[in-house]
């Protein structure tokens, strides 16, 4: 009788380790279809995006990130995404009936997203970015599978837009970076204010002052080094991603109210257009006081510009002189 019933223990014993091990790995929903997460215990060190025709491939290599082989990428997107891939969790599933009324029936396309560690995939799903939740997404681990919203837990916000392929974004949001003894010369056109406008050249050890047309006397060359200085780190605050190509041409037909040209010592050159930036309140059209379209020479697309950022280089002429008449 003992017999029995110590195998009967050890028999539930048994049972009930099988069944704990089985089910230890999975998640509410199902693991093979919902595990959208690489884990905490590895590390990630590429991360692919594709939508349409385009194709990112962020790398980390000797601990700097890059963008398809290319520019150092912007640090605080990397920690972004790498925050929400070992972070993000399912917040919900969709229905089949809200899945083809906001993603079907609109046309939204997903972004494919693939994770490594070296060469081993970790993770693979797909981002369907939307605007009909909070947390711009829903996401599949393949095209048949069902679908969901995951989130950050702590961060309520849309986790969706860090999912782009467009390398514009992982790129950093600079328009200057710098040193003065880098630059040879730099000009800027006031084209709201002409009389305004000026610039200043390297010449010799020194440099000259002029209104763009002749050299300048009494300024100040404090004044003069302490400009130079501002052009170590200026930022815009994002892509306009929201304008349309109709809008950003139309943009770019209008007047810019400044043009600022940087030429280093090896004579290459970096441009930059400010525009007046529009808000529409109430159906009016009203001047941005605090933010400016911007677009550099080199022809990418529009960006947002604060003019907190840009304001220190945004001087006029009478600023060089002792009196700043």
């Amino acid at each position: 009788m003992n017999k029995i019933v110590l195998r009967y223990v050890l028999f539930c014993i048994i049972a009930a380790s099988v069944i704990f091990f089985l089910l230890r790995g999975r998640s509410p929903f199902g693991r093979i279809n919902s595990s959208f997460s690489p884990g905490s215990d590895r590390e990630i060190t590429r991360i692919e995006i594709t939508g349409g025709e385009m194709r990112l491939d962020l790398r980390k290599d000797a601990g700097k990130w890059t963008v398809n082989n290319g520019e150092e990428a912007r640090g605080n997107a990397i920690d972004f995404i790498i925050r929400v891939l070992y972070e993000m969790k399912i917040k919900s599933p969709v229905s089949d009936d809200l899945f083809e009324e906001v993603i079907t029936k609109k046309g939204v396309t997903p972004e494919r997203v693939k994770v490594f560690d070296g060469r081993r995939l970790l993770s693979s799903f797909f981002v369907f970015r939307t605007g009909s939740n909070l947390y711009g997404n829903i996401m599949k681990k393949t095209p048949g599978s069902k679908p969901y919203i995951t989130y950050v837990p702590g961060y309520e916000g849309d986790i969706g837009f860090c999912f782009t392929p467009d390398e514009l974004f992982w790129k950093p949001y600079t328009l200057f970076r710098y040193l003065p003894s880098e630059i040879s010369e730099v000009s800027l056109e006031n084209l709201s204010d002409p009389q305004y406008s000026f610039s200043i050249i390297k010449k010799g050890t020194g440099f000259v002052l002029t209104d763009l047309e002749r050299e300048l006397e009494g300024w100040d060359s404090v004044y003069v080094v302490r400009y130079l200085t501002y052009l170590f780190s200026i930022p815009f605050e994002n892509w306009a991603f929201e304008l349309t190509t109709d809008e950003e041409e139309k943009i770019v037909k209008e007047e810019p109210l400044y043009r600022i040209t940087v030429k280093d010592n090896r004579g290459v050159e970096q441009s930059v257009r400010l525009w007046q930036r529009w808000n529409y309140i109430d159906g009016k059209k009203v001047a941005d006081d605090n933010r400016l379209w911007g677009m550099t020479g080199r022809g990418h697309r529009i960006f947002i510009v604060r003019y907190f950022d840009v304001d220190p280089i945004l001087k006029k002429r009478s600023y060089f002189f002792n009196d700043n008449i």
